[in-house]
């Protein structure tokens, strides 16, 4: 059983920056996928970020690109969202996720594709 959690999460003015951290117990990660997910108010949850088991491919969604970066280091089982450039349409509980099974770059998007998940961290962003 993996057991994830998020932490940095917070209230920050627009144009601001937070950096997310998931920390995952219970078994290693290395192999595995590692996704970012988020989910506003009266909204699905959707796809932010993802990063491939050895940190060498990233996906990332249009509205976040050039904004946020996924990063892990697996030797702390920790994988990471820095987010730059913040606005106001970014606040969200932000959810981290772990797909056991191999995750293709056209499904690494889908909610389905990843098997354990975080509690959420609330991410706010004033105007």
């Amino acid at each position: 059983q993996v057991q994830l959690g998020e932490s940095g999460g917070g209230l920050v003015q627009a144009g601001g920056s937070l950096r997310l951290s998931c920390a995952a117990s219970g078994r290693t990660f290395s192999a595995y996928a590692m996704g970012w997910f988020r989910q506003a108010l009266g909204k699905e949850r959707e796809f932010v970020a993802t990063i491939s088991g050895a940190g060498g491919n990233t996906i990332y969604a249009d509205s976040v690109k050039g904004r946020f970066t996924i990063s892990r280091d697996n030797a702390k089982n920790t994988v990471y969202l820095q987010m730059n450039s913040l606005k106001p349409e970014d606040t969200a509980v932000y959810y981290c996720a772990l797909g056991l099974a191999y995750v293709p770059d056209t499904s690494v998007r889908s909610v389905r594709s990843y098997d354990y998940w975080g509690q959420g961290t609330q991410v706010t962003v004033s105007s």
